[in-house]
């Protein structure tokens, strides 16, 4: 790998032109994530399918309802990518219709109705409405370890605090690995969801404003 242990690659806002390396970048990064095997039937035929439509109707819906996404490119290649969902938007997305008719047509109903039991629960887990979420977040596999990381969620923790009337981001895995990471970047788990046999850990990151109102 020709990347310096410490790179930096460039933060830019995206719109619906980069959506094929969107779907292709969180592909990679969902498709051995644990929820996702569990919600897609990792185990049955038609997984990869499965999660590439799911992947596919996910970004294709957030540039759809115009919802901000922040991309990491290095070289001119997108590595990283947020979607953000928006303080009192974060619920646009499941509650299409339309993309609730493509999920089913491209999943099936039980995988379906787990991601949308799934995603309820997370929501639940949610410190009131005034909070930016973060339903896709990925690193291309190729590039993680080199604080690619680290740097997209700065660049989306300085994004969302620019809006007055949010408090902080949320987000979720059932990753172990990720948990200690979260932690060190500065996210206090908030609650905890039972995904079959997955337990996905829900984090909270305040704004710095609201911190510094608690510090007061």
């Amino acid at each position: 790998m020709s990347q310096p242990p410490n790179a930096t690659g460039e933060i830019l806002l995206l719109d619906s032109g980069y959506s094929r390396e969107a779907r292709s970048l969180l592909y990679q990064a969902y498709r051995h994530e644990p929820t996702f095997r569990f919600l897609f039937d990792a185990d049955r035929n038609g997984y990869e399918q499965r999660v590439r439509a799911t992947v596919r109707e996910l970004v294709k819906q957030h540039f759809l309802q115009d919802l901000p996404a922040l991309g990491l490119l290095a070289n001119d290649r997108l590595v990283g990518i947020a979607l953000i969902a928006p303080p009192q938007r974060r619920l646009g997305i499941t509650e299409s219709w339309a993309w609730q008719l493509r999920m089913l047509l491209s999943t099936g109903l039980r995988c379906t109705r787990r991601y949308l039991d799934y995603h309820q629960a997370v929501l639940a887990c949610v410190p009131g409405d005034a909070v930016h979420m973060l339903p896709l977040l990925g690193i291309h596999p190729e590039f993680q370890g080199l604080h690619y990381g680290e740097q997209l969620l700065g660049a989306v923790h300085n994004w969302c605090a620019e809006d007055e009337h949010s408090e902080g981001v949320v987000l979720d895995t059932g990753n172990p690995r990720y948990l200690e990471f979260y932690k060190k970047q500065g996210y206090v788990e908030i609650g905890q969801v039972a995904v079959g046999p997955v337990v996905e850990h829900v984090f909270f990151h305040a704004n710095p404003q609201v911190l510094q109102t608690a510090n007061a």
